[in-house]
């Protein structure tokens, strides 16, 4: 059984399909039909809804994409649709906004819109971005009225009444008689397929490692941002699902020595401020990577544990050394995080096993670091290519490189020859050229719809340079914007 607040009252969902999704739940069973339909892979934010968590004894909300965000993961926790704000009587100061300011045109995509600026208006997540064109990044248009809409944003005066409505202390009460004391455990009968199909939801490390013996074929959940898709666009049946949501022990985000410890099942969203902190540059890169609605659900683990080839977050984590902890029935194990990608598709994990956590040292006072992203649109796009370049330059000379790249092989990989035409050499125009030609000993990218392979190796190759002139300027030779 699931149980989650809506409209202030508990609603308890003793079976369900473990794959359908908040979005259909809403549109199909409830009959609310405010929250949309755009793309059904978190893209257009038309279906944005606001999910309201219980952390310390407060509610913090956030913005999610409902076609990606699966029903039983709303255990324990409050929902909150465009119907829950207001009427046509009476308007939240977010609805009223858009009104006055005439900030809709065919209506479409309003409600995602409202939905997202009433999770800023609430401001009850600290890691929300404080621009507007950040806030509503997750949210298209398509009858392109931004102007009006952003007018709109901007014109909100938050009122600490009307904020006082979500999250008092009726709301604390009711969230904290359903947080779970149990794994949640549901099962579905399918009859179109004839099948049984579970979810499961643990609550501890070591329930986990019993369910992954019981169901070696289970599909992990994290934050469902590529599962979703798996159903919502490749239409895959999911027989048995296993959500880590639940498990305490992989939402750590804390120092570990001299290591930042990023637990698996952290968010971008949560360790966006703790990465910034590392270097500006892996602050820039989170808040390009998706958008507000991904990075709330999206974790950093989940990423890793797909293994894509263009995830954005493997190539910095290489560059700067970082250490990858898995555990299983065998207990608890590190390797280099370079390491865990093996080829395309396949990664060094046994039988039983799962990410952890991932283990960030700090970067030594000699290190040039610098991280890239290129993607056809600046915002909420897939990247092409990402690099990152950590380099140790005393007295004019590379005293070490690490360099990695994605989106150039069928893994994140590391530039090896590239390092090695880099290392001892002096850091001038001469070695950056000689380093740069060495890629192609390293690399032979595909073309796909995203990139050609020859603009992949011309754009890697401009990467060093880019990396060179920047260090060797007072004035960065792009902008980085305030997070």
């Amino acid at each position: 059984m699931i149980q989650f607040l809506l409209d202030k009252k508990i609603h308890r969902i003793e079976s369900c399909d473990p794959t359908q999704t908040v979005l259909e739940w809403l549109r199909e069973d409830q009959v609310r039909t405010g929250t949309k339909e755009g793309c059904a892979e978190g893209d257009c934010g038309a279906c944005t809804v606001v999910i309201g968590e219980l952390i310390d004894d407060a509610v913090r909300y956030r913005a999610v994409n409902a076609c990606i965000y699966f029903l039983p993961m709303l255990d324990g926790k409050e929902l909150v649709t465009v119907e829950t704000l207001g009427s046509a009587q009476n308007l939240h100061p977010v609805q009223q906004a858009m009104a006055d300011g005439n900030a809709t045109q065919c209506g479409f995509c309003t409600p995602g819109f409202v939905m997202s600026l009433f999770a800023s208006y609430q401001q009850s997540d600290p890691a929300l971005p404080d621009q507007t064109d950040d806030v509503l990044a997750g949210n298209l248009c398509r009858c392109t009225g931004y102007a009006p809409i952003q007018k709109a944003a901007e014109s909100l005066q938050p009122d600490e009444t009307e904020k006082r409505r979500f999250g008092g202390p009726e709301t604390v009460a009711a969230l904290n008689s359903i947080q779970p004391t149990t794994g949640t455990v549901s099962g579905f009968s399918d009859p179109n397929f004839e099948t049984e199909r579970h979810y499961f939801a643990p609550l501890t490390e070591a329930e986990l490692v019993d369910l992954l013996a019981q169901h070696p074929g289970a599909i992990l959940i994290a934050g469902a941002t590529d599962v979703g898709l798996w159903v919502t666009k490749q239409h895959r049946l999911l027989e048995t699902t296993i959500s880590l949501h639940q498990v305490e022990a992989l939402q750590t985000l804390k120092q570990d020595g001299p290591d930042l410890r990023i637990g698996a099942m952290v968010r971008y969203s949560d360790a966006w401020t703790r990465l910034q902190s590392l270097h500006p540059d892996l602050g820039e890169l989170v808040r390009r990577l998706g958008s507000v609605q991904v990075r709330n659900s999206g974790t950093i683990g989940g990423n890793i544990a797909n293994g894509s080839p263009i995830g954005d977050m493997p190539p910095p984590l290489i560059a700067l050394s970082s250490r990858l902890e898995l555990a299983g029935p065998d207990g608890v194990r590190q390797l280099p995080l370079e390491d865990f990608f093996i080829e395309y598709g396949k990664q060094d994990l046994r039988p039983g096993e799962y990410v952890r956590a991932v283990l960030v040292p700090p970067l030594a006072p000699n290190i040039l670091f610098r991280t890239y992203k290129i993607s056809k649109r600046f915002n909420q796009d897939i990247s092409a290519l990402c690099g990152a370049f950590a380099l140790g330059i005393e007295e004019g000379q590379v005293i070490s490189a690490r360099i990695a790249f994605g989106g150039l092989a069928g893994t994140p990989k590391r530039a090896e020859a590239c390092e090695a035409a880099l290392i001892g050499a002096p850091w001038n125009d001469e070695t950056i050229h000689r380093a740069a030609d060495a890629i192609l000993e390293d690399f032979t990218p595909l073309t796909d719809m995203r990139a050609s392979r020859d603009y992949r190796m011309k754009t890697a190759q401009n990467l060093l340079h880019k990396a060179f002139l920047e260090s060797r300027s007072e004035t960065r030779t792009r902008i980085l914007q305030a997070t």
